[in-house]
């Protein structure tokens, strides 16, 4: 992973439009962030993408978008209420509050901290001398379990008011839905329910930009099976995320890697977990999780709502309760990969000869928020009359940009750095000869093209 400043990642993320500090005119509101124009576009590609992959080529695989108010045993039954939790140390000098196991992390590794109780956790950050990072002391309370859910409270009056959770994770509501997925599509097992929503976490440290943030975006499929063949399907799974990520998405290979989760630090429902992980600036982290979580929350649900969730095989005359083998990832998380393995800056010759950098989205072209530019060379209005007529035809068809202001060079370098792959300039000459000139965002190549076979030729390398 090349050395990226995530500083400048953040300013040109606003600067470009993909995205903004909430509530930035009321001072902002802590970790929570809106996508602008282009990232806006960039998510819905991603998503579009996963979902064309996971849905829409498949036969075996429904799509449900589930409600976020939910009931509040949902997650009891889920293990949230209790389990759902964090070690939660305070500064007892700057009053700061931060995860114990962040603190550790940074400084002695994960694989060192996995798993490890809060009484541990708290001596290590006593052996270690960890500071706190804002103010530099060295004096802290003891490490206690935080819980995620965000709890929010719904009624017409004071009185009527009662409580409940904002959704920790969207997959619940693909489980207390199995049942009427299951009657509707007349599916048979195996088979999955895909979703993509949002979720909330009350997120004790957040950093990295819109890496840990409290209002979130996943992409899951939960696929149901028979006991017998979760291996199977977990495997195939885990194949599925990797080639995906690699083959539709173009992520460099050598930024990604797996790792297994210890005995110690699995999820309260997980046989196994995964995690697909990238090499980001602040070390490798973790962006999509694969787990097998066996038959838990069925048999949750079941018990929690007195309707006992079971599958009925007529083959084998058999009744069960399904394993739940999961693929998990984060919208927001995912961006910012695509993001980071794009991001590049080369030093090239600029229009008078002279070396300069060119900072570059490299986006795969499935990818990149605006497909094409169209771009009269200067600001005349025979120009613009020719460059206008190809904007309004191609916007039909491709996400487009008419871009007219400053000079050629630096409108070239603006769609550099936003990773538009093709431009398309109006010359003086085309007014002669009906032709363009089409460059090419990564190579910088040029070639001269009939107006008429524009539209074909972005088909034919757009994909």
């Amino acid at each position: 992973m090349s050395d990226i400043n995530m500083e400048e990642i953040v300013s040109w993320a606003k600067r470009r439009g993909f995205v903004f500090p909430s509530s930035e005119i009321y001072g902002g509101f802590a970790s929570v962030y809106d996508f602008g124009p282009l990232g806006v576009e960039l998510i819905n590609n991603l998503k579009k993408l996963w979902w064309k992959n996971v849905v829409w080529e498949r036969g075996d695989v429904e799509g449900l978008d589930g409600a976020i108010f939910t009931h509040p045993k949902i997650w009891e039954a889920s293990g949230h209420v209790e389990s759902f939790t964090d070690p939660l140390v305070d500064c007892k000098s700057c009053k700061k509050r931060l995860r114990a196991d962040r603190l550790l992390e940074d400084k002695i590794g994960v694989e060192k901290v996995a798993g490890r109780s809060l009484a541990e956790l708290g001596q290590m950050i006593q052996d270690e001398e960890i500071a706190c990072p804002h103010c530099g002391m060295l004096d802290w309370t003891e490490v206690r379990d935080f819980n995620l859910l965000v709890e929010c409270s719904i009624g017409v009056t004071e009185e009527d008011k009662r409580n409940f959770y904002l959704r920790g994770e969207t997959c619940q509501t693909i489980f207390v839905n199995f049942e009427n997925v299951l009657q509707s599509t007349r599916q048979k097992l195996p088979f999955g329910i895909a979703q993509i929503g949002k979720a909330f976490r009350n997120e004790i440290t957040t950093k990295n930009f819109i890496w840990r943030v409290r209002e979130f975006e996943q992409m899951e499929m939960q696929y149901f099976c028979h006991s017998s063949l979760a291996d199977k399907k977990y495997d195939y799974w885990k194949k599925e995320s990797w080639q995906w990520l690699v083959d539709v998405l173009g992520i460099d290979r050598d930024n990604l890697r797996w790792r297994q989760h210890e005995r110690d630090e699995l999820a309260h429902y997980a046989r196994d977990a995964w995690d697909v992980e990238y090499n980001a600036p602040w070390g490798w982290a973790e962006f999509w999780g694969q787990h097998n979580r066996q038959d838990w929350d069925l048999k949750r649900h079941g018990m929690y709502s007195g309707k006992e969730i079971l599958y009925y095989d007529q083959k084998t005359d058999e009744k069960y309760i399904p394993f739940v083998v999961e693929t998990s990832l984060g919208v927001t998380r995912l961006a910012l990969v695509v993001i980071l393995d794009a991001y590049t800056i080369e030093e090239v010759e600029n229009e008078k000869g002279k070396k300069e950098e060119r900072v570059v989205l490299k986006f795969d072209k499935k990818v990149a928020p605006i497909k094409v530019a169209i771009l009269p060379l200067m600001k005349k209005d025979n120009l613009l009359d020719v460059s206008s007529e190809i904007y309004d035809n191609l916007k039909k068809k491709f996400v487009c940009q008419h871009d007219v202001t400053q000079s050629i060079g630096k409108r070239y370098r603006r769609q550099d750095e936003i990773g538009t792959p093709y431009c398309v300039t109006v010359d003086f000459d085309s007014l002669e000869d009906g032709q363009v000139t089409i460059r090419e965002r990564d190579g910088m190549e040029q070639k001269r093209i009939k107006i008429d076979d524009l539209e074909g030729y972005l088909r034919d390398n757009l994909g």
